[in-house]
């Protein structure tokens, strides 16, 4: 048995209501119920909210939203472990014994079903914790800066400043979208970001973090740039790796 867990809290501050707005023609949760159903990985797909107007759009576009998540477990300060291990433990107080476990993030609309699927795959062809979406910087993290108190440049690792582009290794970075794991993993809370996890890589213009007016404006670019078929860079794609201590 395999479940989805798709955490979605009402009181999000910086977009009001993000989860259930209105992106690309339907409501911003769609995408992820959607792309979870048409997997066909999944017996059940579970919406975990607090917020009785997500748990009404979750049902209609076809999510079960079987019981309310409670009032500690929805803040704004609280992380995703605790609150996919509330939903695997209320999934065995119900006889359940779920293979695997995905948590979708409601705002992840350019996820996709073959996605889904293919990390499940990874999941349950090696022995690993978790397999999640991840996809890589534009740019060597190594040559980056930050500017201090008198607004002047700092870098962070000031001995690559003459270090050439292609000489530098490779750096990735979450996707924000689906995280596959044991159900002992989220109920232990063990860590994601860890050699117990592998990574399946997405291309760049697939991913984009939503938490600001600007990002959304450029994540309904991109995903309508999507819908016209760009050519997948296979490698990106498809590759999958081990997270290194």
């Amino acid at each position: 048995m395999k479940i989805a867990i798709i955490p979605a809290r009402g009181g999000s501050q910086r977009i009001p209501r993000k989860n259930i707005r209105m992106f690309c023609g339907k409501p911003m949760i769609a995408w992820s119920i959607e792309a979870a159903l048409h997997s066909a990985c999944f017996e059940r797909v579970i919406v975990s909210t607090d917020d009785a107007d997500i748990a009404a759009v979750a049902q209609s576009c076809g999510a079960e939203v079987p019981f309310m998540r409670p009032a500690d477990l929805s803040d704004h300060h609280t992380p995703t472990l605790p609150v996919v291990a509330h939903a695997v433990a209320w999934a065995h107080a119900q006889g359940m014994t779920p293979q695997a476990v995905c948590c979708i993030y409601a705002t992840a609309p350019m996820i996709t079903a073959m996605d889904v699927q293919e990390s499940l795959h990874t999941l349950l062809s090696n022995d690993c914790d978790y397999v999640f979406a991840a996809t890589s910087y534009a740019f060597p993290i190594q040559r980056a800066f930050q500017l201090n108190a008198q607004h002047r440049v700092e870098m962070f690792d000031p001995e690559h400043f003459g270090t050439r582009s292609q000489d530098l290794p490779h750096a990735y970075h979450d996707a924000g979208q689906f995280y596959w794991g044991t159900p002992a993993a989220w109920l232990n809370q063990t860590p994601i970001f860890s050699s117990r996890a592998m990574a399946h890589l997405l291309p760049r213009y697939r991913v984009q973090d939503i938490d600001t007016p600007e990002d959304w404006v450029r994540a309904e670019r991109m995903c309508q740039s999507n819908t016209q078929e760009l050519p997948l860079n296979k490698d990106a794609h498809h590759a999958t790796f081990h997270i290194s201590n």
